[in-house]
């Protein structure tokens, strides 16, 4: 008989879920405050709430634009991230290929790279080739941060898979392509479906790439815009405050509605052989 949890278990747990929901807690409270209160005095509630701040992050900048541009950059990226990931992570895990713990390694290995160390070289291959202020420039370099930890992810859930099920495939004549997209691929759908809001959320919250390959205000994404706000002699924090939960939504109305996919995605490894 299982012992149910004490009293203090629930304290604890109160206690952790306030200190990790803190900063969103307080950014929110912040964004309903009228602006003069929000220097003024450091009260956790106002007596006059008031949704300037909204208005004010909505019209004083292209916040609609900065997202819609986040959105595109974001789905192009795990379309082809995960498109070439699962490839290459089915090759690796489920054909006769040599050295394939040296070429997961160095797939590891090249994830590990600070973005700081890359940024140079593939700046000047985005001006090089023109696609400096577009999507496909910020495309190019985040499927380049995404892929080796795609690869990764994936390969870990195609190794779960019963060999029963592709030897049966080959059985009937099905080429090795045909194999991946009939049998192995459905069958690794919630790890497909998890490493993919990974990679979405990723290239969502994407920062030092978006700041130095995009300068034009109308192909900025979400982060980059949002730092912006600030003016020559004064921080709106209130407008700040407001577009973060703005932009926030979407992400958090994204998982709740998969959190069963994710989950399933997460614990698929439990698949038995």
């Amino acid at each position: 008989m299982n012992k149910r949890p004490g009293i203090w278990f629930y304290i604890f747990l109160v206690v952790f879920v306030f200190f990790v929901m803190f900063p969103f807690i307080w950014v929110f409270l912040t964004s309903i405050k009228p602006p003069g209160e929000i220097f003024n005095n450091f009260k956790w509630f106002t007596s006059n709430p008031s949704l300037e701040s909204y208005e004010n992050a909505l019209t004083n900048r292209p916040l609609v634009r900065y997202m819609m541009n986040s959105f595109i950059i974001s789905s192009l990226t795990t379309i082809i991230a995960i498109g070439f990931a699962s490839i290459a992570a089915y090759a690796l895990t489920r054909l006769p290929i040599r050295f394939k713990g040296l070429i997961l390694g160095v797939i590891l290995a090249a994830s590990m790279f600070p973005q700081i160390a890359i940024i140079s070289p593939i700046y000047n291959f985005i001006t090089a080739v023109g696609l400096r202020n577009s999507y496909m420039g910020l495309v190019i370099p985040y499927i380049t941060i995404s892929l080796p930890l795609a690869i990764w992810i994936l390969a870990t859930f195609f190794q779960k898979i019963p060999w029963e099920l592709e030897e049966s495939a080959k059985l009937d004549g099905a080429t090795p392509f045909q194999t991946f997209r009939k049998v192995i691929f459905p069958l690794a759908a919630p790890g497909v479906f998890t490493t993919g809001i990974l990679v979405f959320i990723a290239a969502w919250n994407e920062y030092l790439f978006a700041l130095t390959i995009n300068t034009e205000d109308t192909w900025r994404t979400v982060p980059v815009g949002i730092s912006f706000y600030q003016s020559q002699f004064t921080i709106p924090w209130g407008d700040i405050s407001a577009a973060t939960v703005i932009v926030t939504i979407p992400i958090v109305i994204l998982v709740l509605i998969f959190q069963r996919r994710i989950v399933a995605g997460l614990t698929s490894g439990s698949v038995k052989e």
